[in-house]
């Protein structure tokens, strides 16, 4: 079950089932394009997990009473299944379909009549052969029914393949080495412009039509208006770190008004200078799926663009924010660090920390701003890569505060265009400082470490695994002494 402000029960089937349920709500409860940020989706994937559990017990304390009409025989085409009262099990079935899509509808026939609930259902081209259907279901049903269900799929449906798995997982899952991020790809949603009529491109029928090609074509736009406004207050607006690796980029990564850098190209660039690399997504991730990848030093970049009639401002995370406001910042080895550290202080975490989390990213990497050069300078992404917010934030007419963790979490997020309160970091060693101190009081059952040659998470439970720690700190740390001895010498000569 989860819990609110307890560690959740997050192995990857139980996570998908739980999805499932958030998305069938989401499309219940409806929802905003404006400004849809982090801290939206953490407060839902909170919201919808509470509700969820709710479900679950409705549906535990209902097993023990089935009605008389459902104890009987369900006579249904080739199917013929009793009721039968039991303990009920989670469990998910991988099968490959031989003839597609046409045959799907027999599948799920199959489920009905054998009393099986459906919680989620995944599919795509098989990667063996195109003309197949690999097929995932999550479902619920009681354990004796599992052998019949799927000796009835193997009969009655062209299957070519079939695995049941079940999702009593003990421990609470995350992903432990940057391969598992394939696990984390929990879409909150896809962010198609026709599911919403406030946005921008909802009544632009072209627009929506391209759109759709381009998660296959990255980055097919002219961003001159923007990248040609922002240059006019980068040098008086941007922080230090901002300007000199934007410098860096124009030089060497292919950044310039007339030019379209490729995903690809720019994540070479990040992964020679901090080791972070971007990842194409196509939405926007649950709050938990993409912080976890910020552990790995990867960061979720989407890959189409705001419309083209409000150009400076976007109700949506796009390739224009994440390249101009995101990628020159993690190009620094500090900020890179931080956004790392950020990432994984998250794993593992409750609900309620996870919101505080996506509340902390907002008003630090997103909407940040520092005390540099004798004046305030902006570095979130969501300041950096808006000509109008940029403006707007380093004016008189917002609130600013000083940063602290603990009351910069549970700072009220409001979706207006232009943010009402900024938050400003005396520097950036002490933001890292004050949100290292932050993440250590976060209950968490294990204490781990990224460890960046098998792009690992290691668990700190073992004594070998700790001296192996303290053999690497201890190296390094005898390095930075000599190295600072050579320096105290060539100071004194």
């Amino acid at each position: 079950m989860i819990k609110t402000g307890t560690p959740p029960i997050t192995d990857p089937e139980t996570v998908k089932r739980r999805f499932a349920f958030q998305k069938s709500y989401s499309q219940e409860h409806g929802g905003s394009w404006r400004r849809r940020s982090l801290i939206e989706d953490a407060k839902f994937e909170t919201v919808t997990n509470i509700e969820f559990e709710k479900r679950e017990r409705t549906l535990s304390g209902n097993r023990g009473s089935i009605s008389e009409e459902e104890e009987v025989f369900v006579q249904n085409g080739d199917v013929s299944s009793p009721v039968e009262i039991g303990p009920r099990i989670k469990f998910s079935i991988m099968l490959t379909l031989k003839e597609g899509i046409a045959s799907l509808s027999r599948v799920i026939r199959v489920f009905e009549n054998a009393k099986v609930t459906l919680e989620h259902i995944e599919s795509r081209r098989s990667q063996k052969n195109d003309s197949q259907l690999d097929v995932l279901i999550e479902c619920t049903g009681i354990r004796d029914k599992v052998t019949s269900l799927t000796n009835q799929l193997r009969q009655n449906t062209p299957i070519l393949d079939l695995n049941v798995v079940s999702d009593q997982f003990p421990k609470a899952w995350f992903p432990r080495h940057i391969s598992e991020l394939d696990n984390c790809t929990h879409l909150v949603t896809k962010f198609e412009p026709e599911l919403d009529s406030d946005h921008p491109g909802f009544t632009d029928m072209n627009y929506r039509a391209r759109r759709k090609q381009i998660a296959d074509i990255a980055f097919n736009y002219k961003q001159k208006h923007v990248y040609t406004n922002l240059k006019v207050l980068i040098p008086t607006h941007a922080c230090r770190e901002f300007r000199e690796n934007l410098e860096i980029l124009e030089k060497e990564g292919g950044y310039s008004e007339h030019n379209i850098p490729q995903l690809d190209d720019v994540s070479k660039f990040l992964k020679k200078r901090t080791g972070f690399q971007l990842r194409p997504v196509s939405g926007l991730l649950s709050a938990r799926d993409f912080l976890a990848s910020l552990a790995f030093r990867v960061f979720q970049c989407t890959q189409y663009v705001r419309h083209g009639s409000k150009p400076d401002h976007s109700p949506e995370p796009d390739c224009v924010h994440e390249l101009l406001g995101h990628v020159p910042m993690l190009a620094d080895p500090k900020f890179a660090k931080f956004s790392q550290d950020i990432g994984i202080a998250t794993l593992g975490a409750s609900d309620e920390d996870i919101e505080k989390f996506a509340t902390l990213y907002w008003f630090t990497v997103e909407f940040g701003l520092v005390k540099q050069d004798g004046g305030i300078r902006a570095y979130g992404a969501g300041v950096l890569s808006s000509y109008g917010e940029l403006k707007h934030a380093l004016s008189d007419a917002p609130k600013k505060l000083n940063f602290n963790p603990d009351t910069t979490a549970v700072q009220v997020y409001t979706d207006e265009d232009l943010q009402p309160i900024y938050f400003i970091v005396e520097s950036f060693e002490d933001m890292q400082q004050k949100m290292r101190q932050y993440a250590s009081k976060i209950k968490r059952k294990e204490e781990l470490r990224y460890d960046p040659f098998t792009q690992t998470l290691q668990t700190l439970d073992k004594v070998c695994t700790m001296e192996s720690l303290e053999m690497s700190l201890r190296s390094d740390l005898e390095s930075l002494q000599r190295a600072v001895s050579k320096m105290q010498m060539l100071q004194t000569t």
